[in-house]
């Protein structure tokens, strides 16, 4: 697993220090360069309260999950032949107190870090812009070799803020959500798949603040799960941002209508057309129950039904 490290900035970190803006290329050239025969790159950006070797562990967890269960059911994923993942974890300093104004500043340094003041939108972008030119098209003939591969954006909490805030910053040209959609001519290498896990962000976000994404190159769908057993977006989030939460309740208004549907058992497959939208609600009401203290089933999302939902997205964007 590749771990990318930023600062408070949104400034990447190359052995503790700043790289500056204008050798960003020549470092990711550099440091991330997928293991030949790599099939799909998974991005994976942590959340609230979450030190360096946590974020590390939860990535690990997922991707273990992943593994576990397609060694138990590739069977579902019959489009994943060979299934050859490569793990790129984002880590970011989100420790803070845990109340209200800890709440409200990692809340607001998601956003800043992709703001007019941080670098961190340009330096996601840029990570996501070289993952993108170097993968080569993924609908060619050499997709199952060494120099194609599809690319999925995986959030848990705020992490999903910061992810959205730094695609949002690469969206420089009109793109598609949903893999039915054809792909503009212009824009041939785009995000296949974009998996929100218990996202700390009001209801409306993607109508009110996340508005660019529908012009960001992103082809595949953007999904985002939920529990009520969530009380860190659920009555937390009432009392930080006065409204309900993404994590707690779902997806509400977007700009497009947004499609809801429960999450599967990890035997049960997930037919095209239940992911196949623009935006996907997940009600993972019976899955993530688990969890203790205020932020309740907040991030109990470590769970094969997860490693599952990804699987299948990436399956379908086949």
């Amino acid at each position: 697993m590749k771990t990318v490290d930023l600062d408070e900035s949104g400034r990447v970190l190359d052995g503790g220090h700043p790289v500056p803006v204008h050798r960003l290329d020549d470092h990711f050239a550099e440091a991330l360069r997928p293991p030949p025969g790599t099939t799909d790159i998974v991005l994976y950006v942590h959340g609230w309260q979450t030190g360096p070797e946590a974020a590390e562990r939860a990535a690990g967890r997922l991707l273990a999950l992943v593994a576990e269960q397609y060694r138990r059911h590739h069977d579902l994923y019959p489009a994943l032949a060979p299934w050859a993942p490569w793990p790129v974890l984002v880590r970011w300093p989100s420790r803070s107190g845990p109340l209200r104004g800890g709440y409200r500043r990692i809340r607001d340094r998601a956003h800043a870090l992709s703001g007019a003041d941080g670098h961190a939108g340009r330096v996601i972008g840029s990570l996501l812009g070289y993952l993108d030119a170097g993968r080569g098209d993924p609908r060619s003939p050499v997709l199952a070799g060494r120099d194609g591969q599809y690319l999925h954006l995986v959030g848990h909490s705020f992490g999903c803020r910061v992810l959205c805030e730094a695609v949002q910053w690469a969206a420089q040209e009109p793109g598609t959500l949903g893999w039915s959609r054809p792909g503009p001519t212009h824009l041939p290498f785009t995000v296949d798949s974009m998996l929100l896990l218990q996202m700390a962000a009001p209801r409306d976000a993607f109508a009110e603040t996340f508005t660019a994404l529908a012009e960001a190159p992103l082809r595949g769908p953007l999904v985002a799960t939920y529990t009520q057993r969530d009380w860190a977006t659920g009555f937390w989030h009432r009392v930080a941002e006065r409204r309900a939460g993404i994590g707690s309740q779902g997806i509400g208004t977007a700009p497009q209508p947004v499609s809801a549907i429960r999450m599967l058992a990890p035997d049960t497959p997930y037919p095209p057309s239940a992911l196949d939208h623009w935006f996907v609600s997940v009600d993972a009401g019976a899955v993530f129950v688990n969890g203790r203290g205020p932020a309740g089933a907040h991030s109990d999302h470590l769970r094969p039904e997860s490693a599952h939902l990804l699987l299948s997205l990436a399956g379908h964007s086949r």
